[in-house]
């Protein structure tokens, strides 16, 4: 499968490959050698992922992999759909194993731009704080059951994610 270009082509948004969709179990994740999406774990009953989780190709973040997206929208997608989406913000965190040492585990929040009921979004301040919260809360339990840490450093706008994609684009 080839990938698409990370922008848009009127350069106003990024492109962003889904890899596990909101509400789902199921945890999957692109694996570049075959193209295809791998089931990388099934979580419990009851626990479901709180918003579409996806990459935005041709970029590569500090854990080596491309910069991870959320996307907030309510309606479901499936693996490897493409949504065209503007960065509003980031949740910056770390993430610690045990006996390790803590590393950046950033989330980038963005909105699909072929969603009218998200036209008003702008920037994270524009969220719910209970829809963030929630993604923070399910962050720190995903990460509590596989004997990980998830510790919350700040919620940033989308003036931030600038450079970081720049630098993720290099």
């Amino acid at each position: 499968m080839k990938l698409p270009k990370t922008y848009t082509e009127d350069k106003q948004a990024v492109n962003v490959v889904i890899e596990t969709p909101y509400k789902s179990r199921n945890k999957y994740a692109y694996d570049k050698d075959t193209g295809l999406y791998k089931l990388r774990k099934v979580l419990p009953a009851g626990l479901a992922f709180p918003c579409d989780m996806g990459f935005i190709p041709n970029t590569k973040g500090g854990d080596g992999d491309p910069l991870d997206v959320l996307i907030l929208m309510d309606e479901l997608t499936f693996p490897g759909c493409v949504v065209e989406s503007r960065l509003i913000g980031i949740i910056k965190a770390t993430q610690k194993e045990k006996g390790k040492k803590a590393e950046r585990n950033d989330r980038i929040i963005g909105v699909p731009v072929e969603m009218e009921d998200s036209t008003h979004i702008k920037d994270i301040s524009d969220v719910s704080k209970n829809k963030i919260d929630a993604i923070i809360s399910f962050f720190e339990y995903y990460n509590a059951m596989a004997d990980k840490k998830f510790k919350l450093i700040e919620i940033a706008g989308y003036k931030s994610i600038d450079k970081m994609l720049k630098d993720a684009m290099k």
